[in-house]
């Protein structure tokens, strides 16, 4: 293990007004920053405003025109690992993650990606199946483990802090072992030769 913490990017994916991501995205920052093994980033969508429409496609050009797109390419360029806090809205993840993801290309490659998703029944693993296979077309690789909540609003207290902590606490833990895991085999593996995409 690296002496060198990872550089850990925790996504939180809603904008909608009255969202419920930052309860969750609060909690599992908190495990994050309790390890010595990450240092942690987070990047709200909410704080991170992205043009809806682009001059130039990154895949074909690899220029960035708006400085807030530069921006964010910076700080996904400097991370080792991501995770992913994404809703469930009609099935799907939202519109504004979307536009993050694709708004940057090489950044993402080579790169760890976990989930901490929340909904109703489906807890938002619906969003997540369907994440996966966009990360996957951007070279990065999500691990299996993923911490989600079935009807988020039951399980979090007034104060934001999980009703079955020990659960949920121990499921981040998984996640997070298993994001720096691939987060340094990678950051190794790019060091020793440039990812081929």
């Amino acid at each position: 293990m690296s002496d060198v913490p990872l550089h850990l990017a925790v996504i939180v994916g809603s904008t909608r007004e009255g969202r419920l991501g930052g309860v969750v995205a609060d909690w599992f920052v908190d495990q994050a920053r309790k390890r010595e093994d990450f240092d942690v980033d987070v990047i709200d969508l909410v704080d991170t405003p992205l043009p809806v429409i682009q001059q130039k496609h990154p895949v074909t050009t690899g220029e960035y025109t708006t400085p807030e797109v530069r921006e964010f390419a910076s700080r996904i360029g400097l991370a080792d690992a991501f995770v992913v806090v994404t809703p469930e809205y009609n099935h799907g993840y939202p519109a504004s993650l979307k536009l993050a993801i694709d708004s940057v290309s090489p950044e993402w490659r080579a790169k760890p990606v976990g989930f901490v998703s929340y909904g109703g029944y489906a807890g938002g693993l619906r969003a997540v199946e369907q994440l996966r296979l966009v990360f996957a077309e951007l070279h990065a690789t999500t691990i299996r483990e993923t911490v989600s909540f079935h009807m988020f609003f039951t399980k979090f207290d007034e104060n934001g802090r999980p009703r079955e902590a020990d659960e949920v606490n121990g499921a981040a833990k998984v996640l997070l072992d298993q994001l720096g895991w691939w987060g340094e085999a990678l950051r190794a593996a790019r060091a020793a030769r440039p990812y081929a995409a």
